[in-house]
């Protein structure tokens, strides 16, 4: 039986285990979007714990596409040589270094969480914003910051953008990437009906509203190696039930439309797009979402949202409710969750470092 300490082979690459580390903004880098020695610290020592993937934060493919100042990018190659380091370091630790690729659309251009997610107007050092709708743009609180609706260039620019961003990212030494379409970012803006009034080819129907997404995940596995996998992590639904929004229903159909096009994973978060989201919590809250898309289409999913202990990650797996396990907070609160796991399930130390094995008893 497939179990969470199981490797996890997806074309020639063969993953160690199946517990990855969510992307987690750090909102922790130099203005320019350059990685801090925060990153090489945080991202190593969740490889060093034992992470079968170490993926990431949102990584912006434009500099329009941070959520804050303070984000990652990669949209220039003094982006790919700083993030290098990093990756070297994870395959060192036996981990598969990830990079999710994002672009924050209508939800960009705003001061980071501790410092209140307030807009930030192009002459206090924001920028102007994109949006598939700037009508359909949900009052999230505060003054908008400038914004405007996308045209023909725009988009072309945006798919171009992340091309180049999977190019460098594969010079920067990443083995997986993921293309961001949750959230309420641009790419799920454009998903969901709720956001996306547009009328034209990329507006109304599910074949159109989906366009974007399918042409940058095309764009992305164009470039990438056929040996290297390629994710997409997509919102299962955005908690809307009282008016036309994205939904169960649609994940499904969009992940075999992904299926087609190479993607090796669908990763299955929810909600983020609309602050009037009627979301459940709890464990394993999202993990339904997952589980439908792994039992209709033939791709791999994984699940992540509420996912805190060994035995709970484990039961995901062999349950085949999930093929891979993302998780984010307990491995904020525990960086060596994975050497943890290994601990309590496999009743060894061997996943442990070397260099610290003469502690574990």
């Amino acid at each position: 039986m497939t179990d969470l300490f199981a490797p996890l082979s997806m074309r020639d690459l063969e993953v160690r285990n199946r517990i990855a580390v969510s992307p987690m903004c750090q909102y922790s880098c130099e203005p320019d979007g350059l990685p801090t020695e925060w990153h090489r610290v945080h991202l190593g020592s969740r490889a060093v714990g034992g992470a079968g993937i170490v993926m990431t934060e949102a990584t912006a493919v434009e500099p329009r596409g941070r959520i804050t100042p303070a984000d990652l990018g990669i949209w220039s190659d003094e982006h790919a040589a700083a993030l290098e380091p990093i990756t070297e370091f994870a395959r060192e630790q036996g981990a598969t270094p990830a990079i999710q690729l994002a672009h924050a659309g209508h939800k960009a251009s705003k001061t980071r969480p501790w410092d209140g997610n307030e807009p930030i107007q192009p002459d206090d050092g924001g920028w102007e914003v994109l949006s598939p709708s700037p009508d359909g743009y949900p009052p999230f609180g505060g003054e908008r910051p400038a914004m405007r609706e996308m045209d023909r260039d725009d988009i072309d620019a945006v798919i171009d953008s992340f091309r180049e961003a999977a190019e460098r990212s594969l010079a920067a030494g990443f083995e997986i990437a993921e293309v961001h379409a949750a959230h309420g970012y641009l790419l799920h803006e454009f998903l969901s009906p709720a956001t996306n009034l547009r009328e034209d080819e990329y507006g109304g129907s599910f074949e159109n509203r989906t366009r974007l997404v399918r042409e940058v995940t095309a764009a992305v596995r164009d470039v990438w190696p056929d040996e290297k996998p390629v994710f997409v992590r997509i919102s299962g639904t955005d908690w809307l039930d009282d008016r036309p929004s994205w939904d169960r229903e649609q994940s499904v159909r969009l992940a075999r439309d992904l299926d087609k096009l190479g993607v090796d994973l669908v990763d299955v978060s929810s909600g983020g797009l609309h602050p009037d989201q009627n979301a459940p919590a709890g464990p394993n809250f999202q993990v339904p979402l997952a589980e439908r898309i792994g039992e209709e289409t033939d791709v791999a999913v994984g699940a992540v949202g509420g996912i805190t202990e060994p035995e709970q990650a484990d039961a995901l797996v062999r349950n085949r409710r999930a093929d891979l396990v993302l998780v984010g907070r307990e491995f904020l609160r525990d960086p060596y969750f994975g050497v943890h796991a290994a601990d309590e399930l496999e009743g060894e130390s061997t996943e442990w470092p070397i260099q610290y094995r003469r502690a574990v008893r």
